[in-house]
């Protein structure tokens, strides 16, 4: 049984918990509790749950009560009643990164039947094979599926994987960088930044003890507001043997202000405005908006080292290339204060609301502030492509004429008509305006083709009389055969 199968049959005890109520979203969470026990027991690191707990004379458990085992061997109540005793005792008596997974934790199952019967398959599951193609392989697939079910409502922070891949392969993270994620959602792109890395490196294995350190506990770090989504994170960071911080807080808050001198940020801030049109509240940033990506798209900037070589990818929406008045002035600091090299138009369809219109922007902090955008080259992956959804989803083999157009040596030589390049002079002529770079759409009608809008008239008034003759022709003919209106 392969890790795909797995998934499908963990995905499909969802079934039992409906009668009890429980949403998808919900019931990843809850998988989420269960699967850590049976992966600690898997991994052989139950000694390392004991070893966390923080021993109290009135502890609800005796320390080796925390097992699998004794999980399985429990019935009805009992075994609600135990189960609902770990979650609390973890989530305040546990140390480190076990505390923060099931810090606030509650079961949402209240039938003891539905509960046996999950933990009772999870245990009947083929974990071996699981462990050689890998537990964090396992459940990010897990996320996956959660994200591809609309229902769920989770796509709001689940990034293609595919357009993941590409952004990280683009930026190239090296071994001793600082990688972050600002709205990390369930982390993928700092799991697929690791991954990067450690293809490139042969696994790291070539790396000094200290280096190695460094990759494992401060390379990758993010931030996430949502506590059930955090938790995915942290339990998805580990399972990836990833041990960064990250944080439970809104980066837009004061709380993100400290978050600074990054190499590396790869991200897709959520979409939308502030509740109640509020403006941030960090004091650090020059615009202050209600608009919370271009708030984020600041925050990311100025989080860059100012070397010349920090560099970061970002998933915007259409709204901040063009929005006026503070839109107009984070854009223009953006290209000041960076190398804004390139904007890749992103074809709709591709996230969990269909008619979001959404684009890649990558960027280069320089080491001045002022002029340091001279061109920005744009790539329409957007105009006249086939629509993409959870039936035809997007592949890396859509992305090789943008791979190969980004990569290029001398970008002036691409023959590629979705490839274009805008001076800083233009853009200013423009307002600051970034919503630039989409070829002719052959599915529109361009009325500024048409000739003299009198003579196109009287062409198609004569095109209806000639389809008029011809209808009354045909009429005639039948009405000579015998057949009847």
């Amino acid at each position: 049984m392969n890790n795909q199968e797995i998934v499908a049959k963990l995905w499909n005890l969802c079934n039992v918990l409906r009668d009890d109520g429980i949403t998808y979203h919900q019931y990843v969470t809850e998988l989420t509790y269960i699967l850590f026990l049976k992966m600690m027991k898997e991994t052989g690191n139950e000694d390392n749950i004991l070893k966390s707990i923080v021993k109290k004379e009135d502890a609800a458990l005796t320390i080796e009560s925390y097992t699998w085992a004794d999980l399985v061997k429990k019935q009805g109540i009992d075994l609600k009643r135990y189960y609902n005793t770990i979650l609390s005792e973890f989530g305040e008596n546990c140390l480190g990164r076990i505390r923060e997974i099931y810090a606030g934790a509650r079961s949402n199952i209240e039938e003891p039947k539905n509960l046996e019967k999950i933990i009772k398959s999870i245990d009947e599951l083929d974990w071996y094979s699981a462990k050689e193609e890998g537990l964090g392989n396992l459940y990010e697939g897990l996320l996956e599926k959660n994200a591809n079910e609309k229902k769920s409502g989770a796509g709001q922070y689940f990034t293609p994987r595919v357009l993941i891949d590409v952004m990280v392969a683009l930026i190239d993270p090296k071994v001793g960088e600082l990688c972050n994620d600002p709205a990390c959602g369930t982390f993928g792109f700092m799991i697929a930044a690791d991954k990067h890395i450690k293809k490139e490196q042969d696994e790291l294995f070539d790396l000094s003890v200290k280096q190695q350190n460094f990759q494992r506990h401060e390379a990758f770090t993010g931030c996430e507001l949502v506590h059930d989504t955090h938790r995915l994170a942290l339990m998805n960071a580990m399972l990836h043997d990833i041990e960064g911080e990250i944080l439970l807080v809104d980066t837009l808050s004061s709380a993100g202000e400290n978050i600074k001198n990054l190499d590396v940020v790869l991200t897709n801030p959520p979409f939308g405005t502030k509740k109640g049109g509020e403006r941030a509240t960090r004091k650090d940033l020059v615009y202050p908006s209600s608009n919370k990506q271009l708030n984020f798209l600041q925050h990311i900037y100025r989080s860059l080292k100012k070397n010349g070589q920090a560099r970061a990818a970002v998933v915007l929406p259409d709204n901040v290339l063009f929005a006026d008045g503070d839109g107009a002035s984070v854009r223009a600091d953006l290209m000041d204060k960076c190398n804004l090299h390139t904007v890749l138009r992103l074809p709709t369809g591709i996230f969990y609301a269909q008619g979001v219109k959404t684009n890649v922007l990558f960027f280069t902090r320089e080491k001045s502030d002022k002029g340091n955008t001279k061109q920005v080259w744009f790539y329409d992956m957007r105009t006249n492509m086939q629509n993409f959804g959870k039936t035809n989803p997007l592949r890396k083999e859509h992305f090789e004429g943008f791979i190969k157009a980004y990569t290029a040596e001398d970008r002036t030589k691409v023959q590629d008509e979705r490839f274009k390049v805008f001076t800083r002079e233009q853009i200013k002529e423009k307002n600051d305006s970034l919503d630039l770079g989409l070829i002719r759409d052959d599915s529109i009608l361009d009325y500024e083709d048409l000739q003299d809008p009198i003579e196109s008239g009287e062409e198609i008034v004569a095109q209806l009389e000639e389809a008029v003759d011809l209808i009354q022709s045909v009429v005639k003919e039948l009405r000579m055969l015998g057949v009847k209106q």
